[in-house]
């Protein structure tokens, strides 16, 4: 919901629940229920828009701590520099994930990201050699976190043919990598037999270029 306040987890067993049951969770841990450090807590979870895909909760420590893909980040609050507007781009920098699936779920999530450039891996989930390509492209994200939203696109989807045509691909053609620059459509793709770390980071940094 999006009027949905903040909740007090009471113990490990409502944390756990609270962590498994979102996509992103975002714990603040604090001293005292009203010290100013809660109320930018506060004021940063009101504004859903700036979160997304987020649930949110308050318990009782003096740091953030924000978990996607199993991946924990820990914000320490008791700089006097964070406010509401540093704790909500502390959550937009680590809440996305190394690499969103594109479908019509995440579709809304993909295309209002604050990140400008897009790399989509186009490929065939159901290759067997799925799982390495997947490997080496989670592997680029890492070095480009916070700078390229890194998409997988399965081309057995048929709400993804649109998208694999816009980029005026064949089926033969694939797998490819396509990179989007949103503000102005400018775009590039590159067609290849197998991923490599160093193909899509030498891809990516040309067209950052």
């Amino acid at each position: 919901s999006t009027t949905e306040k903040p909740v007090l987890l009471n113990n490990i067993e409502d944390a756990e629940a609270f962590v498994s049951g979102a996509e992103v969770a975002v714990i603040g841990f604090f001293q005292a229920k009203l010290s100013p450090r809660v109320q930018n807590f506060s004021i940063m979870t009101e504004n859903k828009s700036r979160l997304g895909l987020c649930r949110t909760a308050v318990t009782v420590g003096v740091f953030a701590c924000l978990q996607v893909d199993n991946d924990r980040r820990d914000l320490d609050m008791n700089n006097r520099d964070v406010d509401a507007k540093k704790l909500t781009r502390f959550v937009r920098m680590n809440e996305l994930r190394l690499v969103t699936e594109y479908n019509p779920v995440t579709a809304i999530g993909v295309m209002q990201s604050s990140l400008e450039f897009n790399l989509l891996l186009i490929t065939d989930k159901m290759s067997p050699k799925h799982p390495e390509r997947m490997r080496k492209f989670r592997a680029a994200a890492e070095l480009y976190k916070g700078k390229i939203l890194f998409v997988l696109l399965d081309t057995n989807l048929k709400s993804n043919e649109r998208v694999v045509s816009y980029f005026q691909l064949k089926k033969s053609q694939l797998p490819a990598l396509a990179v989007f620059h949103t503000p102005d459509d400018e775009h590039d793709v590159l067609t290849l037999d197998e991923i490599s770390i160093e193909r899509v980071q030498d891809f990516c940094n040309r067209f950052l270029q």
